[in-house]
């Protein structure tokens, strides 16, 4: 059958789990440290629940993580291409983690030990549900009954037409990422100012622009849609960490807008949210660039 293929992503896609159940997903969890223990980010967060997470974040613990290595993908791989079917794997951007180089690296050795299967290894340049918005397009994809070419041509035609804009509540996570300096963190907070990002082509995360007050930082995020987003919006993902009230406020703009377009509200998982914290809120769409 030409659709013998698997998706296999990772866990910083942030989907529901009942989506990648739905979608026949092979999600590998990342890792995470924080309060002196470390858990596997898995979707349905069964070794910690992601509230209990953010609920550490907001006390003051620091949270660090740890990107997939090749073995991983070796172990949960193998039964895959000994059933006899091909696999397509959607990695994390390679600007942000080495997950996709530990996916690379396995699949050379792979392909040594099953030459006669179809294992691909894609960078999606994207991150948190921008990766698992593209993962999820991908699959419904394949569900039509696409080769495995095929569905990479998919994601190679798709990848940077996928939005990523989001805001964070509190910016010291971003100073201890490196992702904006010290001085310009003291100057936000003390100014209450609130970047706007996005995940450029590269996969890197790019500050935009500053929005003073949180209400502001939010509607920032539906303007970038509005000047953006192809006409026909059929399904948009908005994640949040732990701050659904942000997400419905900025779903309202959206419904007004787009009446027919399909919404899908997700926590961020802890691996996203160490490095943006809790409040962190994010819009992920298809859009003439990203």
């Amino acid at each position: 059958m030409k659709n013998e293929f698997v998706i296999v992503t990772d866990s910083t896609t942030d989907l529901p789990q009942s989506i990648a159940n739905e979608l026949g997903l092979i999600v590998l969890p990342l890792k995470y440290n924080i309060a002196n223990e470390t858990y596997a980010n898995y979707l349905d967060y069964r070794e910690q629940d992601v509230k209990d997470f953010y609920d550490l974040v907001r006390k003051g613990n620091l949270a660090t993580t740890s990107q997939l290595v090749p073995e991983e993908y070796i172990e949960a791989l193998s039964p895959i291409l000994e059933s006899g079917k091909d696999v397509l794997i959607l990695s994390f951007s390679s600007k942000l983690s080495g997950t996709y180089n530990s996916a690379r690296l396995a699949t050379i050795e792979l392909q040594e030990k099953f030459p006669e299967r179809k294992i691909i290894s894609l960078d999606t340049k994207s991150a948190s549900l921008g990766e698992g918005f593209l993962v999820y397009l991908t699959a419904k994809e394949k569900q039509k009954g696409l080769t495995i070419e095929e569905a990479v041509e998919f994601v190679n035609k798709t990848m940077l037409h996928v939005a990523h804009w989001f805001t964070v509540d509190d910016i010291n996570h971003l100073r201890r990422g490196g992702r904006i300096s010290a001085v310009s963190s003291f100057v936000a907070k003390a100014l209450n100012i609130k970047p706007v990002m996005h995940t450029d082509n590269e996969g890197a995360l790019i500050p935009r622009q500053k929005a003073v007050t949180r209400k502001r930082a939010i509607k920032a995020l539906f303007t970038k849609m509005e000047e953006t987003a192809l006409p026909d919006q059929k399904i948009v993902f908005i994640g949040h960490g732990d701050d659904l009230e942000a997400a419905k406020t900025l779903e309202a703009y959206i419904k007004e807008k787009y009446p027919k377009a399909e919404v899908l509200i997700n926590t961020i998982g802890p691996v996203i949210g160490a490095h943006t914290g809790q409040g962190v809120l994010a819009l992920f769409f298809l859009a003439t660039e990203r």
